[in-house]
């Protein structure tokens, strides 16, 4: 199983919508066939373990496939990869995490035991699933698994007054970020960063397949047309204000215009801006961005995890990394549960995860 989730963290950049799954199939300690899913329209990864095996001249009837995730049961751009496995005549299926798509939740594996297949479930689960939080998160809840990348000072500062921000943290801090980046369908930030930084919201520091989509929150659409970020790709503006003249403007430089007003006057409603994504199919988004907006996602529960590097450095009185309301106790404390803490180069990465979203993303993940 372990080295189908390896396969699987292969394809990490190119499955999307997808999740991303690794298969292998083995008889007496000996690998028959192997394969991860490839991009959409192109085979799941069961298929091209058996086309593997095919290609290796061997037939994998009695032998176990290893499977990161439930095989499917529906017929979407391709056909239900349960079948073959079932034509295949395996002695035993081990699944790591179940399918929370509402078109399987169950039935692959049900088909298997209709069958008489001995399954075996959960065996690495949580790999499996830290790899299609994503997928899993869309498929229960409705809405993408994000993270908010944040990088300060000791003292919890990201930035001088005067706004100077680059760099607190080092290359390798930076270049790990940029992964992070890579991995996730968008990039979203905010109207005060691209004031601030015009920043391009590429990924530039490690080789990738693919550009993820940029995102903009511009509450009253005052972004630039000459911004940065508008480099051919198409970008996604999020704004409380209906304005078609601009909005055609910015159509010629590649950007849609979606109008989602929150009540409050010149805020964009962000829990409906992450439905919306879902339904294009975005199954991560990674956040970048000022105290503000990062501040308005948390306390909008619109935040699964921090991703926060801690450079060795004392700023003192300088901009926090988050702007929040102020508390009268601590109970009412948003808290995380540390999932990680390494060093990277001179710098302290730390990831934090909200607890009970884990949990719903559990149950929603386990094997039926």
């Amino acid at each position: 199983m372990r080295r189908a989730l390896d396969l699987a963290r292969g394809v990490l950049h190119t499955t999307a919508p997808n999740p991303r799954v690794g298969c292998v199939i083995v008889r007496d300690g000996q690998v028959l066939g192997e394969g991860a899913t490839q991009p959409p329209g192109g085979p799941h990864a069961e298929i091209c373990a058996l086309r593997d095996a095919a290609a290796r001249g061997v037939s994998v009837a009695g032998a176990t496939f290893y499977v990161t995730l439930e095989p499917c049961s529906h017929f979407g751009r391709t056909p239900p990869c349960v079948d073959a496995v079932v034509a295949a005549a395996p002695g035993r299926v081990v699944v790591a995490m179940g399918d929370p798509n509402p078109q399987v939740n169950g039935a692959g594996l049900a088909r298997l035991r209709a069958q008489g297949i001995p399954i075996a479930t959960g065996v690495c689960m949580q790999e499996a699933l830290a790899l299609n939080a994503g997928f899993a998160a869309r498929m229960s809840r409705g809405t993408p698994w994000t993270w908010v990348k944040m990088a300060a000072s000791l003292d919890g500062r990201s930035a001088l007054h005067n706004g100077m921000s680059q760099w607190i943290t080092g290359g390798e801090a930076r270049a790990d970020g940029h992964a992070w980046r890579a991995r996730a369908d968008v990039v979203l930030t905010g109207m005060g960063t691209v004031q601030k930084d015009d920043p391009r919201l590429t990924v530039r520091d490690v080789e990738v397949p693919r550009q993820p989509r940029k995102a903009v929150v511009d509450g009253r659409l005052q972004i630039s047309e000459g911004a940065r970020l508008f480099d051919g790709e198409e970008v996604w503006v999020f704004t409380a204000h209906d304005d078609p003249v601009k909005a055609e403007r910015l159509a010629r430089r590649n950007a849609r215009v979606i109008v989602l007003p929150s009540a409050e006057p010149g805020r964009v409603d962000l829990p409906a801006m992450m439905r919306w994504m879902a339904r294009q199919h975005v199954n991560e988004v990674h956040v970048e961005a000022g105290a503000g907006l990062t501040g308005a996602l948390l306390s909008s529960d619109c935040v699964d995890e921090i991703l926060a590097y801690i450079a060795p450095v004392l700023l003192g009185d300088a901009a926090g990394m988050v702007k929040l309301p102020m508390l009268s106790h601590l109970d009412n404390a948003r808290r995380f549960d540390f999932i990680d803490v390494r060093p990277v180069g001179g710098d302290v990465r730390l990831r934090g995860r909200f607890a009970d979203r884990w949990q719903a993303l559990q149950s929603a993940a386990t094997p039926r």
